[in-house]
């Protein structure tokens, strides 16, 4: 009987509920930190559809995507195929997921000067945890290593990245660098870098001192954890 009474609770709209048990009253009365993942989920849907509460659609979300991490996975078209989410719902979930990560992350600001590789995995592993696709990304510094800016040189697949050292070093030299850091993500998880990872480095630390921009490291970033070139003493 309880089981029947809480499936008909979460069909009702929100707005049927107690207003001691709305996600938005307990966010407000509690903190954030008191509501569930569906509850949070909710609060972004606002609505749910005709049969099913915000709530209810908020727990297929997460119960198709396999939790949280799944569901920052999903692209829009993936969202929508759940019922009750549009385009402007799937929307906002989006934005909300991104800004967490951006609050996650370090902020990597121009002028400041990077100390470590624990320094940028600190900023760039909330940013690309999520990604499923390689993304290769170069960190542009001045002659006293504090940032300039950085920039994503390409975009891949899930298992490939293809960086010209041309297209690597071109902004380095709009941007008048003076050294350069190269980081990617490996979507699988593991860090370990690949025989090709290996030889691309070699490429650009060559191209590199033809062009008068030192190579300060190339930092390979999977599931929690990276690998730096410079840390184990790979670069030549």
């Amino acid at each position: 009987m309880k089981e029947t009474a809480k499936k008909d609770t979460l069909s009702k709209g929100i707005h049927q509920w107690p207003a001691s048990e709305r996600p938005r009253e307990c966010l407000l009365r509690d903190g954030a930190e008191s509501l569930s993942d569906a509850q949070l989920i909710a609060i972004l849907l606002r609505v749910g559809r005709p049969d099913s509460s915000a709530i209810h659609v908020a727990m297929e979300l997460l119960q198709q995507s396999g939790g949280l991490q799944g569901l920052a996975n999903r692209g829009i078209d993936e969202l929508c195929r759940v019922p009750g989410v549009g385009p402007a719902k799937a929307a906002q979930l989006k934005a909300a997921l991104e800004l967490g990560k951006r609050a996650l992350s370090t902020p990597l600001s121009t002028g400041r000067r990077i100390g470590s590789s624990a320094d940028l995995f600190q900023h760039y592993y909330p940013l690309l945890r999520d990604v499923r696709r390689e993304l290769f990304k170069i960190i542009l510094l001045d002659a006293k290593h504090a940032v300039i800016r950085d920039d994503t040189v390409s975009e891949g697949s899930l298992t490939l990245s293809i960086v010209h050292p041309r297209e690597a070093f071109s902004l380095a030299i709009r941007e008048a660098a003076a050294a350069v850091i190269f980081l990617h993500n490996h979507p699988s998880g593991d860090p370990q870098p690949s025989h090709e990872d290996r030889e691309l480095t070699e490429r650009l630390v060559a191209a590199g001192e033809l062009l008068g921009i030192q190579v300060l490291d190339h930092l390979i970033i999977g599931d929690g954890r990276y690998v730096s070139f410079a840390d184990q003493g790979w670069l030549h």
